[in-house]
């Protein structure tokens, strides 16, 4: 079953360090970015930064970085 991103966590620095998805599952980063990379994960688009690790973006054009996404807490 594809889930979506529905809720972001940030650290202090404002970085996103976790997701919540629609399936209710809190999941890091790193594991959003697999999971997106597996088709797992719908409503974002994946990149690749300037030192080669692979990001997630929200695919809504509004909302490119998760900036309009709740927190989780």
């Amino acid at each position: 079953m594809m889930e979506e991103i529905t809720k972001v966590q940030r650290n202090y620095h404002g970085d996103i360090i976790s997701f919540q998805t629609s399936g209710g599952r809190i999941i890091s980063y790193r594991k959003a970015v697999l999971e997106a990379s597996e088709g797992l994960i719908q409503g974002v688009d994946l990149y690749e930064n300037e030192w080669g690790e692979y990001e997630i973006s929200s695919s809504d054009v509004m909302d490119k970085g998760f900036e309009g996404y709740p927190t989780i807490f």
